[in-house]
């Protein structure tokens, strides 16, 4: 199977070995993004609403990239530094997803940096 690398100039900097999202297949595997503005590695600052709002939009700008929308999105993957948090993020989530809404896990760990949050993303491509 082949990979194809998606580095979109809309998205944050990597800040690590990884790259923003492969196309394998069908799907497009997003990795873990957190609350950096577009183009740099700077930290939006904020709370979880704000942080969540952010981490969403850098999805979305990496969906494009790779041909897709937010409705391609099957499964999300999202951790929360602080269950507390749960509310406001949910109450962002759903203004960029519809139904059906993917398939979601969302867990209380540590993420790197001072962010409250980080998502990962699995879509299908159109």
């Amino acid at each position: 199977m082949v990979k194809k690398a998606v580095h979109p100039e809309c998205s944050p900097v990597p800040a690590g070995p990884y790259t923003p999202a492969i196309i394998a297949g069908d799907f497009v595997f997003v990795s873990g993004q957190t609350p950096e503005k577009p183009g740099t590695d700077e930290m939006v600052e904020g709370d979880i609403k704000v942080q969540t709002k952010q981490v969403l939009e850098n999805i979305r700008n990496i969906l494009a990239a790779a041909g897709c929308t937010m409705d391609n999105v099957v499964k999300v993957h999202a951790c929360l530094v602080n269950m507390e948090d749960f509310a406001g993020y949910n109450e962002v989530y759903r203004q960029f997803f519809s139904k059906p809404y993917p398939a979601r896990t969302t867990v209380e760990c540590g993420v790197a940096g001072d962010c409250l949050l980080e998502i990962d993303v699995v879509a299908l491509l159109p």
